[in-house]
This record gives structure tokens, sequence and C-alpha cells, in this order.
């Protein structure tokens, strides 16, 4: 019997927690209200109370104390809920939002010391000092060069430590070295007798003025018939310049370019008498002005006797250009 009553308080030690037990909670507003707390219908709204059987009210959350709200806090199935709704103090804002900053690792400064001294501290501070001192030496062989001095004698010069990176400029600051220039040869002295100059000899075939005398000017007839010998003088006409189709595009833009002076009424000193030959599939036509010009084609006026025409060609008919001197030919 006594077994049997032991289990049985077991039993309902145990549950006494699932039972539901009435609670007092004290709203925002004064108002107080006790009943059962229904875990289970929590949400985002609110949750029941049980305050009477068949009696449920709803409270929200906004409703509930600061104290209350983290009560019921604390269970699990609710916290998530009321967490937005719990005023936070700001020693706690301050504490939440602490940076809690870390120092990083810093480098330790190294030890003052000279240039050479920290360059020669590291693989790269060496590697730089060797292109350095080799680029020194190939300045005083390029300085050699320039100065005409011997190219050996600068670059082991500037292969000095320390003192030979002033080589190059010094040099370079002097004047080129020129060579005295070899004085002529004197002719040898003539073997022939002092005072007289050797006579050339005669050629075969070759006459004399004192065996032909009447090959001097002196002797010939004042009426007599000469040879005229005229010097030929160059052509001072400009020199004709050619554009065939293949090196050229023959378009509106390359007649606007080539020739400009060809467009207007009056022509100019420099284009006053030169003349355009287009060579067409047409024909050959020689004119001085260009009157009229579209996308695909050109007006060219050219003169028949002692009028003028207007010759339509087109741009991909044109094989050949020619500006030349209208006295060229």
């Amino acid at each position: 019997m006594r077994r049997f009553c032991l289990i049985i308080s077991c039993l309902a030690a145990l549950l006494v927690p699932l039972v539901g037990r009435a609670e007092s909670f004290k709203l925002a507003n004064g108002q107080e209200i006790t009943g059962e707390l229904l875990v289970t219908s929590a949400n985002d709204q609110g949750v029941q109370i049980k305050v009477g059987e068949g009696s449920y009210e709803r409270i929200p959350w906004t409703s509930f104390t600061q104290d209350d709200l983290k009560r019921l806090a604390q269970q699990q199935r609710m916290q998530a809920f009321i967490e937005p709704f719990i005023e936070i103090t700001r020693e706690q804002k301050i504490k939440m939002t602490d940076p809690n900053l870390k120092q990083p690792e810093r480098l330790e400064r190294p030890e003052g010391r000279s240039i050479i001294g920290a360059m020669c501290s590291s693989g790269l501070g060496i590697f730089l000092l060797f292109l350095i001192y080799a680029a020194n030496i190939y300045a005083g062989y390029e300085v050699a060069f320039f100065r005409a001095q011997s190219p050996g004698l600068l670059a082991g010069l500037s292969a000095i430590p320390l003192l030979g990176f002033a080589v190059p400029i010094v040099f370079l600051s002097m004047p080129t070295r020129l060579d005295k220039a070899a004085k002529p040869e004197e002719p040898a002295p003539s073997t022939a007798g002092a005072g007289s100059p050797a006579a050339p000899k005669p050629t075969p075939g070759s006459v004399s003025e004192e065996t032909n005398p009447m090959l001097n000017e002196s002797v010939a007839h004042p009426a007599g018939l000469h040879l005229a010998h005229e010097e030929k003088k160059e052509s001072s006409l400009p020199q004709t310049v050619t554009y065939q189709r293949g090196q050229f595009t023959f378009n509106r833009r390359f007649f606007e370019t080539k020739f400009p002076g060809f467009f207007g009424v009056v022509r100019r000193d420099a284009d006053k008498d030169m003349v355009l030959v287009i060579k067409s599939a047409r024909g050959q036509y020689t004119g001085d002005r260009i009157s009229r010009i579209a996308q695909n084609d050109l007006h060219l006026q050219v003169h028949h006797g002692g009028a003028t025409e207007e010759v339509m060609i087109p741009f991909q008919e044109v094989q050949e250009i020619k500006l030349q001197h209208k006295n060229a030919r």
C-alpha cells in the first residue's frame, strides 16, 4: 500500500508542470489580469490567456510590462516573439555595440642605416645595385664612341667603385676628340731638265695646231660657215604628276583634296597654267576647271576650238589623271 501511494505521488509530481496554473499579469495600462497562459497560442501579435472556463482573451505583447516580458522570454517557445518588444537600456546598447577593436600586428621598424647598407641587407637591393653598376659601365662604353675615346679605357674607369659613376659625366662634358687629317703627299719631282716642263708626246693620228693652221679661229673666213653649238636649256615647266587607278581611289574627296584650285572660276598663280588630263573608258579629256562635282561623277570644262564644253565623267570610269602644264607634251 505504501509503494502504491509512492508511485501515485511521483506521477502527480511529474504531471504538475504539464497542467496549466493561473498567473497574474499587470498590464501597461495598469489593469491586472489573472488566468492560465496558453504558451502554444503565442505568435507575432500576442498570446492568449484563459481567464475562465471557456473564456479566452488575447493580450498583445505591447500590453505587457517589461518585467512580465522578460519573465515570459525565459520560455524558449515565446522568446523569438518577445525579444523585439523588450527595451534595451543605454548601458546594454553600449555593451552590445562595442566594436571591441583589436590592434593589428605591426612590423618592427628597421634600424637606421645608410642607403648602401640598407640595399645590401636584402637580395633585391643587391640585385638593383648590380644593375646600376652594369649600367654605369655600359654608359661609359657608349660615351667612348660618342666622344671618340677609347672604349676599353672608359669602361675600365667606369668600373671603379664609387668613383666610376662620375666618369661618363666627365667625358660626356668634354669635346669630341678629332684626329688630325693626313697631309696630302707632294708629287715626286720631275726628272726632266730644270726650267723646262716636259713636253707632251703627240699621240698617233693627232694633228697639232702648228701642222694644221686652219684649226685656228683667227684664220677663219668671216663669211665662212660654222657649226652652231647650242646648249640645251633645261625645261622650266613644272613636272607632270600622274595618278593611276589602283594606287589611288578616285572619288569626290580625292578631287577636292588633290585639286582644290580647279574648282574656282579665277585660277591662282600656282595653278594658272595647269590642266587636268583625265583618261577614262570614254576617251581622254583635257580641261582647266571642274565646274560641278557629285558623289559619283564630275563635270570637266574642256575647250573645243574657241568654245568650251562640260563633259560628265563618272568616277568608276576614270583610269588615269595627269596634272601638267598646258604647254607640256
